[in-house]
């Protein structure tokens, strides 16, 4: 069972349809940003901007050296997981 429901993040994520799209992607598996926009069908771009957002609420981490260019895979914290797990739950994804 999750810990205690975090509506402050919760709200941050389900504010954006771009987070919870990039969100939601990861917690399928880890991915590229290519990747993700080719699955979400967003933009490479918004994708970019998304991840860092869920980086910086310690939702999304990368998942290889931070001086890769080429090649960086993103994956879903153990943060970022019971979060999506709260918004599946609550049905607050769209």
């Amino acid at each position: 069972m999750a810990a205690v429901t975090d509506w402050d993040v919760i709200g941050y994520v389900i504010s954006s349809d771009h987070r919870v799209a990039v969100l939601g992607r990861l917690a399928e598996g880890p991915a590229t940003p290519t990747r993700i926009a080719d699955d979400v069908d967003l933009s490479v771009s918004h994708v970019s901007r998304a991840l860092g957002s869920l980086r910086e609420e310690d939702l999304a981490e990368l998942l290889v050296p931070e001086d890769r260019r080429k090649g960086r895979v993103y994956g879903i914290t153990t943060r970022g997981e019971e979060v999506w797990e709260d918004i599946r739950a609550k049905d607050l994804a769209e």
